[in-house]
């Protein structure tokens, strides 16, 4: 079939753009080689990205927070070594080590079979075509999705909640997820929300609004607290880090 040249140009135009659209090629992932990843999103899809610099955070390096280690800790052991481990809500203040102990114990455990895959918020939808990724590998995943905190109508809300309830998404055996969040219940929280709350013998029984924001994090089998530290102890982790750098970079402190 003969068809005029200003038809063939226009449509290598049109493939042009569709191309464009279309996910590229990506090789699978190592995971022999490859401790941690992150979803990419691309068009209508994704892929698993490497990432080929972790931070090298030891657990011995976070001062202050030995309880909330201690607790982490022992979860992701159980879930290493198959046995019954739950997904974890790590929250508090900014800058109080959420992130950083899930790092360290990737760094210490990821010998062992730990691997992490690190999703944003706006990419929860995807948590499905993730797991068909990883439910077949034989290591452990920590879905990693940090700084999580959700407006009203956020779709991902209603993913995650599906996830961690164990229904229509649940999560394969190999993984499980670890969210920090500066909000305890993940949404925003309005004075205007305690409206709704009734005395029924003498117990406050939450209204609609309410029970709805902290249904999801209800779902966490661990919340984990992190509190700001005061002067005496942040001054610690200041000079231990300063000599751990030294160290590292063979720099006299003095």
């Amino acid at each position: 079939m003969n068809l005029k040249p200003e038809i063939v140009e226009q449509l290598e135009r049109v493939l042009a753009s569709v191309e464009q659209l279309l996910p590229k090629a990506v090789e699978p992932i190592d995971w022999t080689e490859t401790s941690a990843s992150n979803w990419r999103r691309h068009s209508f899809a994704g892929y698993l990205e490497p990432i080929e610099y972790i931070e090298d955070t030891h657990l011995d390096d976070l001062v202050g927070i030995d309880r909330q280690k201690m607790v982490l800790e022992k979860n992701t052991r159980q879930f290493l070594r198959g046995y019954p481990a739950n997904n974890v809500l790590l929250w508090g203040s900014r800058g109080t080590g959420k992130s950083s102990v899930v790092r360290a114990l990737l760094n210490k455990y990821a010998d062992e079979g730990l691997r992490i895959v690190q999703v944003d918020k706006n990419d929860l939808d995807y948590l499905p075509d993730i797991f068909a990724q990883i439910s077949q590998q034989p290591y452990r995943f920590i879905i990693l999705c940090d700084d999580l905190s959700f407006e009203p109508g956020d779709p991902g809300y209603k993913i995650l909640k599906s996830v961690l309830d164990g229904s229509v998404y649940a999560s394969p055996k190999n993984v499980l997820i670890y969210v920090t969040s500066n909000r305890r219940h993940l949404l925003p929280e309005f004075h205007t929300d305690n409206l709704g709350a009734k005395m029924v013998h003498n117990e406050i029984h939450h209204g609609e609004a309410v029970e709805e924001k902290i249904s999801l994090s209800d779902r966490f089998g661990l919340w984990i607290p992190f509190y700001v530290i005061k002067q005496d102890l942040y001054l610690e982790v200041v000079q231990k880090t300063i000599a751990r750098l030294c160290v590292e970079n063979q720099v006299d402190p003095q």
